[in-house]
């Protein structure tokens, strides 16, 4: 088996939620995040059929979930759940799953939304992808190797 070319690694990431989920994608090459999407569903119940042609349209090679934890790193309630979420996608897909530190990227997509002119009334639609993007962007910047 032959390992794809650094640059041409691809990941989709994840904030999970009770209600909804946000997808981001980006690429080790560019390591670059960008919001894709944001799914209604749990690691109970989330929308299978959307995120399989998410898999099939951007054919990730590793998958990101946020974790959360408590300010002091101890892990809470939600940890477990995004846990479960993360062992069903690799279950399901057959890909690496890669647990990311979450904390704070609610509160950076906010600031990201705030500084981009996003009425407030119109953060609830945005807000989940774009912490699945600060998430992502965060995984991407601890990789090894040069940046662009």
């Amino acid at each position: 088996m032959t390992e794809k070319p650094v640059e041409a690694q691809t990941f989709l990431a994840f904030d999970y939620g009770e209600k909804y989920i946000g997808v981001a994608v980006g690429s080790r090459h560019t390591r670059q995040a960008e919001p894709v999407t944001t799914l209604r569903g749990s690691a109970k119940n989330p929308d299978w059929t959307r995120l399989s042609r998410l898999i099939e349209e951007w054919r990730p090679d590793a998958l990101v979930v946020g974790l959360p934890l408590n300010m002091d790193g101890s892990a809470n309630p939600m940890s477990r759940a995004a846990r479960a979420f993360g062992q069903r996608l690799q279950d399901r897909y057959n890909l690496p799953v890669h647990m990311a530190d979450e904390r704070l990227s609610t509160l950076a997509a906010r600031e990201i939304l705030n500084e981009a002119g996003v009425p407030m009334r119109r953060h609830k639609t945005r807000l989940d992808k774009v912490a699945a993007q600060t998430i992502l962007q965060a995984y991407l910047n601890e990789l090894p190797g040069e940046t662009p």
